[in-house]
């Protein structure tokens, strides 16, 4: 039997399935990511000290602090005043996720657990010492950690799932059968 026959309780079983399902590849997404993210930024805290640089090619390994936020834009301000900021983004853009789930494709909610990783993991290591424990550094760019990753490729994905999306199927569901 298709979508289309099917009887409105199971339309509306399939649907809440499918809800739970994206809203746990969500969280646990998000809180997989921000745990590797967050014990990468211990690790590198712990072993690149002493002005340690590893070498990998086009990336090496180099301790770098930001107290700012992308850039290190807004340096100047008090660590709470960031801290309640970025705080405040990430919560509105995980609810943001949460609730919009429903209608998103998978590529979109792991995009949406990517974002709200990095964004939540970088918000933790300030937490820690008013700081973000960056460690890639290619030369180039600005130094950077992998929740800075998370959130570029995130969001880079996102704006491509959006801007190649097929146009929506707005037929109404017959809920007679």
């Amino acid at each position: 039997m298709s979508a289309d026959n099917q009887p409105a309780y199971a339309q509306k079983a399939a649907t809440t399935e499918s809800t739970h399902r994206r809203r746990w590849l969500l969280v646990v997404g998000a809180a997989i990511l921000a745990a590797v993210a967050i014990i990468l930024d211990h690790t590198a805290r712990s072993r690149l000290t002493d002005g340690r640089v590893v070498d990998l090619g086009p990336l090496q390994l180099d301790l770098a602090y930001n107290t700012g936020v992308a850039f290190s834009l807004g340096n100047q301000l008090p660590a709470t005043v960031i801290l309640a900021l970025t705080g405040a983004i990430t919560l509105g853009l995980g609810v943001y996720a949460w609730r919009t789930a429903p209608q998103q494709r998978t590529a979109q909610t792991i995009s949406f657990a990517a974002i709200v990783a990095g964004a939540t993991a970088n918000v933790i290591d300030r937490l820690l010492d008013g700081k973000v424990t960056d460690y890639f550094h290619t030369g180039w760019w600005p130094t950077f950690n992998l929740a800075d990753t998370y959130i570029t490729c995130g969001a880079v994905v996102l704006i491509l799932t959006v801007l190649f999306e097929p146009a929506a199927d707005h037929r109404p569901i017959d809920t007679t059968s």
